[in-house]
């Protein structure tokens, strides 16, 4: 089944199904509350939620006859993660699956008993959510977005496609963990480059921020992973383009919209993937039991009409390693 056609069949799931669709069914209704990170209107976030979805119904699961789906969506708004989270503990869930490191914080404010299965995480250990990667040790597990040691691999490829870049501001959201900046500033020395950290709050921001850095020659970007990077991508995308900046991006959906150059996990196979957690646990596991997981698919892409217009030539290294090249 394509992509599309999958989205379109599972999207009217998004929100619970009637109760009379389900309880002339003899098996038991199971309840799962999901909490997205991003916007219900982004196609990349409703592409994760049916990568879930397209988990669960690989794992012996069907929306409507054996298991109900309550989804909310907060948009990067930390009051509306708050809000909702709430929403769908009071639902009494089975389990609970989040996307993206503040949709797991807020629903672990609001509850320490009911399970969550967690993808796109940043640092989950860091950030609290569980004791270690191997043993989690509380209700909440999943899998990793990064492992910090991207940080390093984004800044190399910057120099490979622009090795002019003397200078890169790093676009991060405080929400999501500071790891990552750390670990890029231990890098670029090595690779001559100085690194600025720029923090995404909301769109008037992240303007002022990239045009004043842009103020100056061999200037590059760096857009690090978060809900609300991802939010205002077009933006980001679209103030690159005007400055002339060279961009590396987290993941393949920035330059789909018009980015240089992106690398990153397969956000769609880690919900994927966090469904057969989701299995596992309705059918008796516990999450403390049940390692994070880190990415096991990585994903480069390029953008070749983008990279003509701030008129760079990727090398034929680049164009050799990635996994798909718009032209």
């Amino acid at each position: 089944m394509k992509r599309r056609e999958f989205i379109t069949l599972v999207g009217g799931a998004a929100v619970a199904w009637p109760l009379a669709a389900w309880a002339q069914q003899g098996e038991r209704m199971r309840r799962i509350g999901v909490l997205m990170g991003g916007a219900g209107s982004d196609p990349e976030g409703q592409a994760r939620l049916a990568a879930f979805l397209q988990g669960l119904q690989e794992t012996g699961w069907s929306v409507g006859r054996n298991v109900r789906i309550d989804t909310r969506w907060t948009a990067g708004n930390a009051d509306d993660a708050r809000k909702y989270a709430a929403e769908l503990v009071a639902l009494a869930p089975d389990v609970l699956h989040s996307d993206g490191t503040p949709a797991v914080a807020a629903l672990l404010q609001a509850t320490r008993t009911v399970p969550i299965v967690f993808a796109v995480v940043a640092d989950p250990v860091a950030a609290g959510f569980v004791n270690s990667l191997a043993h989690p040790g509380g209700n909440a597990t999943g899998f990793m977005n990064f492992e910090f040691a991207m940080g390093a691999k984004w800044l190399e490829l910057l120099k490979e496609i622009a090795p002019g870049t003397t200078r890169a501001a790093v676009l991060r959201d405080l929400s999501v963990g500071i790891g990552m900046f750390a670990a890029i500033q231990t890098a670029a020395p090595s690779l001559g480059l100085e690194v600025s950290p720029i923090t995404v709050r909301d769109a008037p921001e992240i303007e002022r921020a990239i045009t004043a850095f842009a103020s100056s020659d061999n200037r590059g970007l760096v857009v690090t992973g978060s809900p609300l990077t991802a939010l205002h991508r077009d933006l980001i995308v679209t103030l690159a383009a005007r400055h002339k900046l060279p961009a590396v991006y987290a993941s393949r959906y920035y330059v789909t919209g018009g980015g240089l150059i992106g690398y990153g996990p397969d956000f769609l196979d880690q919900h994927r993937r966090a469904a057969t957690y989701v299995d596992r646990i309705l059918k008796g596991d516990k999450p403390a039991d049940l390692p994070v997981q880190a990415p096991t698919k990585y994903e480069l892409v390029v953008n070749l009409k983008t990279a003509k217009a701030l008129g760079l030539e990727i090398p034929s290294s680049v164009l050799a390693r990635a996994d798909e090249v718009i032209e």
